[in-house]
């Protein structure tokens, strides 16, 4: 049977679309095409890419986006804004430390919003895109890209229920259907989740929940259109953690809260739409157009420990904690609009598989933020002037809450255009060379509410690729890649002037391989960028993109099956990114050095996760466990103030009661280790979860 009728005739047999790759061994049929992928397979694409799929999820029993990175060593938590956001390094760098780390959604960006943690509902799968990818993504950090894959909807009925209880007064319920409403012309997917929640941490509770609805409509052969909807609320109390006392991260219970439990809980909402229409315009050409929009908003006030010196109590008599007192109401408008042409031609004797596109890219960012700040201790201030709380024996609600005054009130709106075009060109069975570019022409206008003063910034840039891969045999490969790019910096400097953009270079060489079941990626990186924000040594309290910083280092990642049936997850990553010129921090203002590490980023990590299937006694049983080492970080930067390294053990197993029912069960962090999961400054700690159990029910339909 000829390639193009094997495709043709699994087309017509299963939903979706199917993209044909240069063999029969690499049909891959899936439900809506992805964005700059190209029809060029995984693994002939000169970069790292780890995927995250619903088995591998599912046995690490996680539902938010921040616990399912964990299983990748090269992606490390960040600090998390109290619980609100989701902020994660790749490869040791991180964007924006005032804004969530970005991510995408089916190749939308989508995660710059103010909408709260990202949960797993409705996510089929994860992709982290390491490496240089900014010449087909644009605006992205050097480290890599995060895509969040979405379940899609099928003409095959299909659904599931999922009960889940556990330590902590946690109680989740999840569903998810999906099937045809018309015939075979109209699909529909109604995935959701609700979770309410207690929490180690004293007085914390939170309330989660969401749906995602979506429909995929065919027009015709060959051409279809999807619509997804996001739909998300959050109740989290602002969080910072714990202090270190003395250096000390353990003289305070991981259970301490240093808020104000009278603050309630900061709200955090999303309301997001993709609509995609697919069009096949050949056998070898095909043409996708999407747009998406999403708006989210955050609300709430908060009591946090205050970070200078100079005002803070708890540095003069060691338990009495200064705070602020904070009200935030930020509000984030996002939209993008994008057309894709991908197709394939054999010409100057290489199969050329090649992408062209353009995109346009509209970022609104309101905040409206109130502080009080408590006043210098040098002035010998009552406990109520200082708003303190004694760490060692809190009283909450002692002092009525003071009153903040006006700190911002400013509009910061980013408008982007690009185009971008990729070619990748196999030449016999060996080798392959791609070469690619990315033209970005973008504005900022920050406009000042409180005096009306408008500051407007314009540029544009060409974030150039290249990449060759050369087969080895069949089951191995090497690749090199180099890429340029640029993320734009929010805000102005003390005269008013818009920040010029971070700017990074990248480069990593790789070994792919797939062997007795195994896949195995080995890979040697180096990236650099410039223009990072940090503080203007002349005028307090405004920044200057002058900052530098580096990081290289090596990742292993393995996943398969080994002989005797152990499904297998191992991920290693060797990481040393540091500064890499002398700097003030634009947080806290203190002298960064050359050679000074960046904070959370560990030398070392480790992720690891091993499973087999079985039957006992009759009843089919899956046994498996983890294990998760992070190496001691930078907790606070232009300090020695370190988080400890921790290693963290998970058991797990399920029962198939029936082919349809499933029985889980599940604890984690088995040997009660205490850790700490990222920080700010040694006064801004989140402690890890100590042990704790759960069990979940999952019924499919």
């Amino acid at each position: 049977m000829s390639r193009a009728a094997l495709v043709a005739g699994i087309g017509l047999a299963l939903p979706g679309v199917v993209e044909a790759q240069d063999s029969v061994d690499e049909v891959v049929v899936t439900g809506q095409r992805q964005a700059y992928r190209g029809g060029v397979p995984l693994s002939d694409t000169p970069q790292s890419i780890t995927v995250l799929d619903q088995g591998v999820l599912e046995r690490a029993g996680v539902t938010r986006l921040s616990d399912a990175l964990d299983l990748s060593a090269s992606v490390v938590r960040q600090n998390n804004f109290g619980g609100l956001w989701d902020s994660y390094a790749i490869r040791g760098f991180a964007g924006d430390e005032n804004l969530p780390s970005g991510y995408l959604v089916n190749g939308f960006n989508a995660g710059r919003g103010f909408g709260g943690p990202r949960d797993l509902s409705g996510i089929d799968r994860i992709e982290i895109l390491k490496g240089p990818n900014a010449a087909l993504f644009g605006r992205g950090e050097p480290g890599g890209s995060v895509n969040l894959v979405t379940k899609q909807p099928s003409f095959q009925p299909a659904g599931s229920f999922t009960a889940r209880v556990g330590d902590f007064d946690l109680y989740r319920g999840e569903l998810d259907w999906t099937g045809p409403v018309v015939d075979d012309r109209l699909a529909v997917r109604v995935a959701g989740f609700y979770e309410d929640a207690g929490s180690f941490r004293d007085t914390v509770e939170t309330h989660r929940s969401g749906v995602f609805p979506s429909a995929l409509l065919r027009l015709g052969a060959g051409t279809s259109l999807s619509y997804e909807l996001e739909a998300t609320r959050q109740e989290v109390p602002f969080d910072r953690g714990i202090v270190s006392i003395d250096g000390v991260l353990d003289a305070l219970p991981a259970s301490r809260f240093l808020g104000e439990p009278g603050d309630g809980p900061l709200q955090a909402d999303a309301l997001g739409h993709q609509l995609q229409l697919q069009h096949d315009l050949s056998d070898d050409w095909s043409l996708l157009v999407g747009a998406s929009w999403r708006e989210t908003d955050l609300e709430g006030f908060s009591s946090e420990p205050e970070l200078a010196a100079s005002r803070q109590q708890l540095y003069v008599d060691g338990r009495s904690l200064s705070r602020q007192y904070r009200f935030r109401d930020y509000e984030a408008d996002h939209g993008v609009v994008r057309a894709e042409l991908s197709g394939r031609f054999d010409a100057l004797g290489g199969l050329h598989r090649v992408i062209l596109g353009a995109d346009r890219d509209t970022f609104d960012n309101a905040q409206y933020f109130l502080r009080f700040r408590p006043p210098s201790v040098s002035s010998n201030p009552t406990a109520q002037q200082g708003y303190v709380i004694d760490v060692f024996a809190p009283v909450y609600g002692r002092f009525a809450a003071p009153t903040p005054t006006l700190q911002t009130n400013r509009l910061d709106e980013q408008t982007a255009w690009g185009v971008y075009v990729q070619d990748q060109v196999r030449f016999g069975d060996r080798f392959e060379l791609r070469l690619g570019g990315r033209f970005d022409d973008f504005e900022q206008t920050s406009t000042n509410r409180v005096n009306g003063v408008v500051t407007r910034f314009g540029d544009s840039r060409f974030s150039p690729q290249v990449g060759a891969v050369f087969h080895l045999s069949p089951a191995a490969s090497v690749y090199a890649a180099y890429g340029e790019g640029f993320r734009q910096n929010f805000g102005a400097d003390a005269d008013g002037n818009v920040f010029e953009p971070e700017e990074s270079r990248s480069i990593e060489l790789g070994l792919k391989a797939n062997w007795s079941g195994l896949t195995s990626t080995l890979t040697v990186f180096s990236l650099e960028k410039t223009n990072v924000l940090t503080s203007d040594p002349v005028n307090a309290g405004f920044s200057l993109a002058i900052g530098e910083a580096e990081s290289r280092g090596v990742e292993a990642d393995v996943q398969g099956r080994l002989p005797g049936g152990v499904d297998l997850w191992l991920s290693y990553a060797w990481v040393e990114a540091e500064v890499a010129r002398q700097v003030i921090d634009a947080g806290t203002g203190l002298v960064i050095q050359p050679g000074d590490r960046l904070i959370n980023v560990p030398e070392q990590a480790l992720s690891l996760q091993a499973s087999k299937e079985g039957r006992i006694g009759g009843a089919q049983i899956l046994l498996g466990g983890g294990v998760q080492h992070v190496g001691e970080r930078l907790g606070e930067t232009a300090s020695s103030f370190e988080l400890p390294s921790h290693t963290l053990v998970r058991l797990f197993a399920d029962w198939s009661v029936t082919s349809r029912l499933k029985l889980s069960a599940a604890v984690n962090n088995v040997f009660d280790e205490t850790w700490y999961a990222n920080s700010y400054s040694r006064l801004w700690v989140q402690p890890g979860t100590p042990r704790a159990a759960s069990l979940t029910l999952r019924y499919r339909y």
